[in-house]
């Protein structure tokens, strides 16, 4: 297996104990490929798709780092240097507010690198990005993105229907402020000693 690299020219890299984040290159493809073909994976996000669709799908998350600065980070375990997810940012046209949204091949689901992840793209999103409210759009049927949810210190907020092509899915608007997020980030760190 080619080894991935650690760095992305499109936007920073991010390090957590156990997880390398940065945007996507190219190399990232087959994982994503297989993250698209997982059932488990993909129950909430969407549905399965094949490789072509998968390249655009790449390609869009790349394209908002380029024209927006920001974008979901790929998630490389460090250990291994396998891609298991994609975690991070996002604000499409028409969303119900700025996101930070996760999904990890079901291999790597169960083990607290979504948590891990996800802490660090909230740090990301209110401290660089300066976001005031982050958001989550969870499927009221996800037990384990509501837990995660909920761990990082967010509630459900409100429902709300997504845009195109997701038109037809009502979701659990789970969020926080970043001045609450600064408040649940300490209480993590301190549960964490």
């Amino acid at each position: 297996m080619t080894k991935l690299p650690h760095t992305s020219p499109l936007g920073p890299t991010l390090e957590t104990e156990r997880l390398i984040l940065r945007p996507p290159v190219d190399a990232d493809f087959t994982g994503f490929c297989a993250f698209h073909a997982d059932d488990k994976a993909m129950t909430f996000l969407g549905g399965l798709s094949s490789p072509p669709v998968v390249w655009r799908i790449m390609r869009t998350i790349a394209g908002s780092w380029a024209l927006d600065g920001f974008g979901m980070f790929s998630v490389i375990k460090k250990s291994s240097g396998d891609w298991i997810g994609r975690i991070g940012p996002l604000h499409p046209h028409g969303w119900p507010d700025r996101e930070v949204g996760w999904g990890l091949l079901s291999t790597a689901q169960g083990k607290g690198y979504a948590k891990e992840a996800a802490i660090a793209c909230m740090d990301f999103a209110a401290d660089r990005l300066d976001w005031d409210v982050i958001i989550h759009s969870i499927d009221p049927g996800n037990a384990p993105s509501a837990a995660l949810a909920k761990a990082l210190g967010s509630s459900v907020m409100r429902q709300a229907r997504l845009p195109d092509p997701y038109a037809n899915m009502v979701v659990d608007i789970w969020g926080q402020t970043r001045a609450e997020w600064r408040v649940n980030r300490e209480k993590l760190l301190n549960n964490k000693a």
